[in-house]
């Protein structure tokens, strides 16, 4: 703990919380130098056992500008928001006593991690220059990011093979391999420098939804599900951060319309009026410190004279609190994602639960690299990332849905929750808790 005091103190975790709740949140400058402190951290602590894991001698990460692969973009310094010219990476693996070397095949140092490696003037050819780095290293595995599962480990670009293997030759080109193991474990790792930071970012999203689902927002008879929408994403840039997807705010009530997927995902109506006794659903998320956040919570608009929500409605939550239970109590190293969700499918039904399961990694990416344990329109199962076992010190959006049939409503509904959590030695924790209860628009009822 001694050894993070200074890391805490600069990201501002001991600061007081805002009136507002929303905690506090770091100006741009000390921004760029909590991600380089992490990205230097990631690099020397947890890259040299995956590389070793998966057999890689060198990783070659190559991307011109506007074309970053998804793996450079975690690997460039906060004042790089994209790759220069044609980047070039290299990651070599030196063995457990000298750890790694980081070269940038580039016109300048890539940040503190990655050194310059070229001198135009010594070696006009970047290509050549590449080459002249493998022959004097000689490894005899070399990764690149070519995958057939996770877009996030396919990032070379054909342009860019062809020209490095017209370049490196025959005997280096026989020694190419697919590097998406490497990429996969570097995307989905969590490290406890991150573990510091991720609790209060998810708090920060936590803060945000309570806000936007508040009577200080919506006004029922009056504010549409639109209105709600483009408020948090107002909300989102007064605080000076960014969303990685739109939100979606939406309605059930006791009217004819059925829950669809598809209605939820794609085509939901924007101008829906709200009104006392809906219950509302959004799905939201924000990236901050290069980590991201994915939440779906609900909150009830309460009918005059109602001052809680109605029985039938929090029976249904509950079910979706215990789906989660369930879910999470199946998390265990080394099983796979459609193992986890097929045995947490069927308990869930053993139960009396209609479970509908689509989790997936968190971190880098929202929809990141790692096991996929299920999608909404692939209950049995997905094939290849998930197939995937599940691996420690990793972080997921918990999502997951199930169906109630309401009969004061006569109709079935469905409780739709996300929230974000990490995998370790000690199973599932949600980084910010999870909603147990429906919140209430108001908040406090009027007075009688």
């Amino acid at each position: 703990m001694k050894k993070l005091l200074p890391f805490l103190l600069m990201i501002g975790i001991f600061l007081p919380v805002k009136a507002q709740n929303i905690p506090h949140i770091l100006p741009m400058k000390e921004r760029a130098q909590v991600i380089d402190d992490i990205l230097k951290d990631r690099v020397e602590t947890i890259l040299p056992e995956i590389m070793r894991r998966e057999g890689i001698d060198m990783w070659l990460i190559i991307s011109r500008e506007y074309n970053e692969d998804p793996v450079i973009r975690t690997m460039l310094p906060a004042t790089w928001l994209n790759a220069r010219r044609r980047t070039i990476l290299v990651i070599y693996d030196r063995g457990p006593e000298e750890g790694l070397e980081t070269l940038a095949v580039a016109r300048y140092d890539v940040g503190e991690v990655f050194k310059k490696a070229w001198d135009k003037d010594v070696q006009p050819d970047q290509w050549a220059r590449l080459l002249e780095i493998i022959e004097e290293r000689d490894p005899q595995t070399i990764g690149i990011n070519q995958s057939e599962h996770w877009q996030h480990a396919d990032g070379m670009v054909l342009t860019d093979y062809q020209e490095m293997v017209e370049a490196i030759g025959s005997k280096y080109t026989e020694r190419l391999v697919s590097a998406e193991m490497v990429a996969v474990g570097w995307l989905e790792t969590r490290t406890p420098k991150e573990m510091v930071i991720y609790p209060q970012i998810v708090r920060i999203a936590h803060e945000i939804i309570a806000e936007g689902f508040s009577e200080k927002v919506i006004q029922p008879g009056v504010t549409t599900t639109d209105d709600v929408v483009w408020w948090f994403r107002e909300r989102i840039r007064e605080l000076k951060l960014i969303t990685w997807f739109h939100p979606s705010v939406s309605i059930q009530r006791a009217d004819p319309e059925s829950f669809d997927h598809l209605r939820t995902f794609d085509s939901r109506p924007g101008n829906n009026v709200i009104m006392p006794g809906d219950l509302l659903h959004v799905d939201f998320g924000i990236t901050y410190l290069r980590l991201n956040t994915d939440t779906q919570q609900h909150a009830y608009v309460l009918r005059p004279g109602e001052t809680q929500v109605p029985d039938y409605l929090k029976v249904a939550f509950d079910k979706g609190n215990r789906l989660q239970d369930i879910f999470t109590n199946n998390f265990q190293e080394g099983r796979t994602g459609n193992e986890v969700l097929a045995m947490s499918r069927q308990q869930a039904i053993d139960e009396g639960l209609k479970p509908s399961i689509y989790t997936h990694p968190l971190g880098f990416h929202g929809h990141g690299a790692g096991t996929t344990l299920g999608m909404w329109d692939a209950q049995g199962g997905v094939p290849g990332d998930g197939d995937y076992p599940l691996q420690l010190n990793t972080a997921y959006s918990i999502e997951l849905n199930n169906a109630t049939y309401i009969e004061e409503w006569g109709k079935e509904i469905r409780i739709m929750l996300e929230e974000d959590a990490f995998f370790d030695e000690s199973g599932v924790w949600y980084l910010d808790g999870r909603q147990l209860e429906i919140m209430t628009i108001p908040r406090k009822p009027a007075r009688e």
